[in-house]
């Protein structure tokens, strides 16, 4: 028995091990796709950026044709109605003269619209390619949850069998989050500082032509914005690392880690102003309503920044007998809340943090009138004893 038992462990393991190759060999292949798709977005984005520039040159070339070509018939009318007055001569070279800008003006009105086309089936290509991208990069994270399980909760099965079912449902969960976490750095750094970047490989492409086309003086300003761009790069970097986790937090406390935020932050955003205010008694949270409180304020400050374009921000939190409130306020354009956007992944974040913690949260906002966000926790004064031994230890 016990070396059936040990040949069937064997067999068990040797098929995990193809499955695992399977579904490593099937990431791997997504992954290829995935890339592939980037590498065309990329090279089709520089394609529809000369594009547009082209777009933009041929109708400017038309309206000066359409100009030009108007005077030339004026001219043939005048010629042709003072007949008498005017030679075969003068007539024959009014006639050319309109004749040859009608043609040159047709021409460029072709190329302005087979631009145009392109332009529009490029926009296409690269929707339809952005669609790719993100599906395989779920797909990715997905397969990457499973290789996670085959490779911790799977080998050895023949051991293991016993207990299989918590093992697996603790370690999905933990596995899972870890995922949605690297997803949504992703997500970050994709939206910040990779978009950043691959404008500014464009804008750096560019400006040699401006120089060539255009003269120093455009150059020079050309150059202006793209140092502009590469210090939002820079800060979108600082931001995403500060994100991961601010170890006042844990020291400090909520509070003191909020001020230092909000001042680190208003610092880095020349030209917006910050202000905090703390109302009640200054205590420790659990740790857990903390980190979730700060990043709920987080997400809601570059909120007002990125998207807002806010340049007044004001943060308040009170503390009473049971609950903690908090309001940010922003002068920013607005939105429609009524509306909902595609892949708001910022508000799906912030809703399902304050529902974990019990509480709720008021978006309130309008077209070109700022946006406040109100976040309202209960507290359980019970536990401030037990927080406090827990943070001594």
């Amino acid at each position: 028995m016990a070396e059936a038992k040990q040949w069937d462990v064997k067999q068990l393991d040797r098929i995990v091990e193809k499955m695992i190759d399977t579904v490593q060999h099937s990431k791997d292949e997504i992954f290829r796709i995935g890339e592939q798709s980037r590498q065309e977005h990329d090279h089709l984005l520089r394609e529809l950026e000369e594009v547009k520039q082209l777009t933009v040159q041929a109708i400017e070339e038309a309206d000066q044709l359409e100009m030009k070509a108007r005077q030339a018939r004026r001219r043939l009318s005048e010629v042709s109605q003072n007949f008498s007055t005017h030679s075969e001569q003068d007539i024959r070279e009014a006639y050319e003269a309109a004749h040859e800008l009608h043609m040159k003006l047709t021409m460029v009105r072709e190329r302005e619209k087979q631009l145009r086309l392109r332009r529009d089936e490029l926009e296409r290509r690269l929707a339809s390619l952005a669609q790719i991208i993100e599906r395989a990069d779920y797909l990715v994270g997905q397969i990457t949850v499973v290789l996670h399980y085959l490779n911790s909760d799977f080998r050895q099965v023949g051991e293991l069998i016993e207990g299989a079912k918590q093992k697996q449902e603790f370690g999905l969960k933990i596995i899972e989050a870890q995922e949605e976490e690297r997803r949504r750095l992703s997500r970050e750094i994709h939206d910040g500082p990779a978009q950043l970047l691959a404008h500014v490989l464009l804008r750096s492409d560019l400006v040699e032509k401006v120089i060539k086309e255009r003269g120093t003086e455009a150059a020079i300003a050309e150059i202006r914005d793209f140092r502009k761009m590469v210090r939002s790069a820079l800060s979108e970097v600082r931001r995403i690392i500060y994100d991961l986790r601010p170890m006042a937090l844990d020291d400090l406390g909520l509070v003191p880690t909020l001020k230092k935020y909000l001042q680190t932050t208003e610092e880095y955003n020349k030209g917006v102003h910050i202000s905090f205010v703390h109302i009640g008694e200054e205590i420790r949270l659990p740790s857990r309503m903390e980190a979730a409180v700060f990043r709920l304020v987080q997400e809601s400050v570059q909120n007002a920044l990125k998207h807002a374009e806010a340049r007044h921000i004001d943060v308040k939190m009170e503390v009473t007998c049971h609950h903690l409130l908090v309001s940010v306020k922003d002068d920013g354009k607005g939105f429609d809340p009524l509306v909902k956007k595609e892949n708001a992944f910022g508000l799906i974040g912030m809703r399902e943090r304050v529902e974990l913690l019990g509480g709720t949260l008021d978006i309130r906002s309008k077209i070109g009138s700022g946006t406040t966000v109100f976040i309202r926790v209960p507290l359980d004064r019970s536990t401030d004893k037990t927080n406090k031994e827990e943070r001594k230890r």
